[in-house]
């Protein structure tokens, strides 16, 4: 997840001091002017020559979403975005998946609903700190769930007597790492076994084929309640005409509707037809063109950066469009100021370790979904930078 920054308060404009910067969203709103911004993870490409064949058509897909029943727009794009990725048992009944214009609208839906009812969220830690940001905002106490024993060993009985949800981003953003199926079916386990709700944020999950496997198959065979989010708005280059998806099991138990009819009538049919149809061209074969995109851009960043000192990728297994670089003994903010001046825009990770952000001080995160030309010049400048220690 990664908030919509034109939806963000603000009290910084473009250039403004780091010192100033409190969230990464603030961090990412200083990039968005410069023609080398590797920061947001949205999707900043060229369009493929098969999405070019799609925006061509907006005038028809207007009519479309203008002539057509809401309702049924809805019902194809929600099918069309859940199949192209794997998702066959998700509840495609009346009510089940709310759309909304941003992941971001649907975590703040779902963060109101979690606060009706119980007080405690453990959170994976590190992740995108706006998940944070919004839990505590509605009033939630969060307490770090750890990513590397959550990929290896059960929970703790004694943490799921003290939580009311567990919330998990897989593929994690930005560590990359994906929940396996056996662990989600485990996890959830536990939580149907302790009545706590298990929340997945999987905004990320298009880029890696190891999170395509079913979760709602999973999900419902484990009897937990649980809230699923979900985001067209990584994949593809729509210029943010995105539409993030609210997933909730019948036994939720939380007043999701409610809440949800509190803030949006609906997302625009035009914004869901452009959904389905940019869906049916990466089931068509984009989405595999996409994915070996991401990895050129990948290696085009590790092959730059390789041989200098300290200087690692913590997320070899990473498949998402990001790259986390660890830049050594620099901190990743003193090296942020120095590549601003030369108009380069990376994200310090400092806050993606929201409960102790000293834990990403020597971490900046590069975003992969960028033409090759700008984030060869974007990485060389921040070469030239770390050499001149």
């Amino acid at each position: 997840m990664e908030m919509d920054v034109r939806s963000a308060g603000r009290t910084t404009e473009p250039g403004t001091p780091s010192a100033k910067v409190r969230n990464l969203t603030e961090w990412e709103f200083l990039a968005l002017n410069s023609e080398l911004n590797v920061a947001d993870g949205h999707a900043r490409q060229a369009l493929t020559p098969g999405q070019s064949k799609v925006i061509d058509e907006l005038p028809l897909i207007f009519t479309e979403g203008e002539q057509r029943p809401v309702a049924e727009i809805e019902r194809e794009a929600h099918r069309a975005y859940f199949t192209l990725l794997g998702q066959h048992s998700y509840p495609s009944g009346p009510g089940r998946v709310l759309s909304c214009y941003s992941s971001s609208v649907a975590m703040e839906i779902l963060s109101r609903a979690l606060v009706s009812r119980i007080s405690t969220v453990a959170l994976l830690h590190p992740t995108f700190d706006n998940i944070a940001d919004l839990l505590r905002g509605n009033g939630l106490r969060l307490v770090p769930l750890e990513e590397d024993p959550l990929h290896t060993a059960d929970l703790d009985p004694e943490l799921l007597k003290s939580v009311g949800c567990i919330f998990i981003t897989t593929p994690n953003n930005p560590t990359g790492r994906v929940l396996g199926e056996e662990r989600l079916r485990r996890i959830a386990e536990q939580c149907a076994e302790h009545d706590v709700i298990l929340a997945l944020d999987t905004s990320f999950r298009g880029f890696d084929p190891r999170a395509h496997y079913d979760h709602y198959a999973v999900l419902n065979d484990s009897g937990c309640r649980w809230a699923v989010i979900e985001d067209t708005g990584k994949l593809w280059p729509t210029l943010d005409l995105k539409v993030g998806l609210l997933v909730g099991s019948e036994n939720l138990g939380l007043p999701v509707d409610k809440i949800y009819s509190d803030i949006l009538l609906g997302v625009s049919p035009l914004v869901l037809v452009l959904a389905r149809r940019f869906a049916v061209d990466a089931a068509e074969g984009g989405l595999e063109d996409l994915h070996d995109f991401i990895d050129a851009n990948r290696r085009l960043v590790r092959e730059t950066l390789t041989g200098l000192d300290g200087v690692s990728f913590p997320d070899p297994d990473s498949r998402v469009s990001v790259e986390r670089v660890h830049v050594g003994d620099r901190l990743g903010q003193d090296v942020w100021m120095t590549l601003q001046e030369h108009n380069v825009y990376a994200l310090p990770c400092g806050q993606f370790h929201w409960a102790r952000h000293s834990e990403g001080d020597h971490t900046l995160r590069l975003a992969l979904a960028r033409d090759p030309e700008s984030l060869q010049r974007s990485v060389n400048a921040l070469r030239a930078v770390l050499e001149a220690r």
